[in-house]
């Protein structure tokens, strides 16, 4: 991909930069449209562009990564090799979106289990891609790692285009030269840090990004997913559930705990429902975390908690319920976000009918806080069992998300109230007038009453278990919220 666009043809527009870039890649008298089409190796359902983000450790990818994506959901550090896993972000330039990709860092030869892996997840963005944006270090100059991908990066026959990243003033300009040994013309000098030059980069590569195309209908169309994250203690087999799930090894597995760091992000559409599926960092114990970066993946674990809709709390089967896994469920109990709790590696367990059976009554007993989270025993290496994983996320999600009528919740109260008479109150009985739903995941239903700061713990789970098995809503969580009656209610 070398030398100018035939005929005159420019398909990059000259932008007024501080360092005047000169055209490098050879391209066919085509428009912008086909010049997307032959690159582009993606499936006609996709509606936007991949952009991969691509080159050696600790060049600043993530650093741009969140700049671009106007975010921050990918780990950066000064220690090479913090990203491992692709994580994935929705990025938008001059009106037109697209997929950012982030990468692991490009090492040609194997020190250790990760740069193997890692590559490995390099070239999985590759083919997926549509268009390549090389990113080399100006402070350190040309190294012979930046020449190794190049050359792997020439031969996807893709579009490519050029940075040096860490270029913070006309000081730093001075290794530029060094790059032109590629055989590149086109440099894009940028600072991800402080965004020099960064907007010029995308002005050019969303060019190459067809016209969005305009839908004509009537109504506008709901776009929505499933949100679940993978959640657990190091090493219980998070990433090879997710790569089960996902049919392609989407995430780094080893079996050295720590191997994820980033929440890595994955979207996909299975049985006409679209899911995002999130494999997160394991979370131990505070006293046992003592690295930053370690500290901070954790915290991105738990952030993960927030924007999904349904966590999958994997236990291993051989180690059992520790407490740590309480204190995740714990966390996922204070954010009301539906549960599954997920037994792996339960092939590896005793077969005895009595002690599997004893080991899932202890289990219940154990997160008796969360009666309402169905338990799944699987193995997310081997495959048994994990399709039915997705199906009850899917009825988990329904009933997350369900709505009742105020007439049926009022019919449902009352019953209850009649059931079980409401205890006396300052020498008053307790009157329940009317309920209401305020909001759903979850449901969230509004009880007016006339003490509502004096009803027990113990009343309110009599409700909250009466209306769940009035409704039906026996997978998710739900809030209760008391409240009087004002003077104009009255």
């Amino acid at each position: 991909m070398e030398g100018g666009a035939p005929n005159g043809m420019d398909l990059i527009s000259p932008k007024a930069t501080t360092c005047r870039r000169t055209r490098s890649f050879t391209w066919e008298q085509k428009t912008f449209k086909q010049v997307f089409d032959r690159y582009t190796n993606i499936k006609k359902a996709r509606l936007m562009a991949i952009i991969a983000i691509v080159g050696r450790p600790n060049v600043g990818k993530s650093t741009l990564f969140n700049r671009i994506s106007k975010s921050s959901r990918a780990l950066v550090d000064d220690l090479p090799g913090v990203t491992r896993d692709r994580n994935y972000a929705g990025g938008e330039w001059d009106e037109k979106s697209f997929t950012l990709v982030d990468t692991g860092g490009f090492i040609s030869k194997d020190e250790s289990f990760f740069d193997q892996s890692t590559r490995e997840q390099i070239f999985h963005a590759l083919e997926e891609a549509d268009i390549l944006l090389f990113v080399g270090d100006g402070k350190e100059g040309l190294h012979p790692e930046d020449s190794a991908l190049f050359d792997i990066l020439r031969r996807t026959s893709k579009p490519i285009f050029f940075s040096v990243n860490k270029i913070d003033g006309p000081e730093q300009q001075r290794h530029l030269s060094d790059f032109y040994a590629l055989g590149v013309q086109d440099i894009y000098p940028i600072s991800s840090a402080h965004g020099f030059g960064v907007g010029d980069l995308l002005s050019d590569m969303v060019e190459l990004i067809p016209e969005p195309a305009i839908v004509e209908s009537d109504e506008e169309a709901e776009v929505s997913e499933i949100r679940i994250s993978i959640l657990g203690r190091p090493n219980v087999g998070k990433s090879t559930l997710v790569n089960r799930i996902l049919g392609a090894p989407r995430v780094i597995v080893s079996p050295i705990p720590g191997t994820t760091r980033d929440a890595v992000d994955t979207l996909f559409e299975r049985d006409a429902t679209k899911y995002l599926l999130i494999d997160t960092a394991g979370i131990r114990k505070k006293g046992k975390t003592r690295e930053k970066l370690e500290k901070i993946s954790i915290i991105k674990a738990l952030q993960s908690i927030d924007k999904s809709h349904v966590c999958v709390l994997l236990i291993d089967a051989s180690q059992g319920v520790a407490d740590q896994d309480l204190h995740i469920a714990g966390y996922i109990q204070e954010r009301y976000r539906g549960c599954i709790i997920g037994v792996n590696k339960w092939d590896g367990f005793d077969s005895n009918p009595k002690t599997r059976k004893n080991f899932l009554e202890d289990l219940k007993w154990r997160f008796r806080f969360m009666p309402f989270a169905p338990v799944l025993t699987f193995s997310a290496l081997t495959g048994k069992g994990t399709p039915k994983v997705l199906p009850t996320v899917r009825e988990v999600f329904e009933q997350y998300n369900s709505r009742i009528s105020t007439g049926i919740l009022n019919r449902a109260l009352q019953e209850a109230v009649s059931a079980h008479e409401p205890p006396i109150v300052r020498g008053r009985r307790l009157k329940f007038f009317y309920g209401t739903q305020a909001g759903t995941r979850p449901p969230m239903f509004v009880l007016f009453c006339n003490y509502p700061g004096s009803i027990h713990f113990s009343y309110e789970r009599f409700l909250l278990n009466k209306l769940r098995a009035s409704f039906g809503m026996d997978k998710t969580p739900l809030r209760l919220v008391f409240r009087g009656r004002t003077q104009r209610d009255k």
